[in-house]
């Protein structure tokens, strides 16, 4: 980190949110629907880190059958699942250190769902920015999404921070020249390795 931070930045699922029993209920109800069997934990790893496109194409094999789940999907949507999601247990009090000293931001693969998930958790106000798949033209593990946080802050790569959990989080953040921090994921080539969210401040002196 060669320059003081200005933007302090967050992966949702796996960081802000614990979503494995959300993802795994939305696509498990989505193949059963179509009877296919329910995900295999590789499945789940797969679908947890990306797109909702992605992660049916991977699902799915047989374009019609993926094609017809793809409308399934859209008609169904992800609001009755998000109740299976819960949030990190210190996210709110992190973020209010945070602030207003740095800004805060969203750097996900979410689509739709992201802004429900943040009003509805009553978290909307605590983020500057919000950047989900539909907002990029290529999702993580490509780096435009951080790199579009960078750009809206008029901030260099090494003064943005990425908290992420997966490694499409560590490669987006490489290929943009962000330092990042592994949440929870020893395995993740990361400038420092957390456990809990609070560490966060910890790292910044806070």
């Amino acid at each position: 980190m060669n320059r003081p931070l200005k933007v302090i930045a967050f992966d949702c699922d796996g960081v802000m949110f614990d979503s494995r029993e959300a993802n795994r209920a939305y696509y498990d109800h989505v193949l059963n629907r179509f009877q296919l069997p329910a995900m295999t934990p590789e499945q789940l790893a797969y679908a947890h880190m990306h797109t909702v496109d992605e992660s049916l194409a991977y699902l799915i094999r047989d374009e019609t059958i993926r094609s017809a789940a793809q409308d399934y999907r859209r008609q169904l949507g992800y609001l009755p699942f998000l109740k299976f999601m819960r949030m990190e247990p210190g996210l709110v009090p992190l973020l209010q250190t945070l602030r207003p000293r740095f800004k805060t931001a969203v750097a996900t693969n979410r689509t739709d769902t992201m802004a429900r998930v943040l009003a509805d958790n009553r978290i909307d106000h605590l983020f500057d920015l919000v950047v989900c798949a539909l907002d990029v033209q290529f999702p993580k593990p490509h780096p435009e999404a951080l790199i579009k946080v960078a750009d809206h802050f008029c901030a260099a790569a090494d003064e943005v921070l990425y908290v992420g959990d997966s490694p499409v989080d560590e490669m987006a953040a490489a290929a943009a020249g962000v330092p990042f921090v592994a949440y929870r994921n020893p395995k993740l080539n990361a400038g420092h390795h957390i456990r809990h969210l609070a560490e966060v401040a910890d790292l910044l002196g806070l």
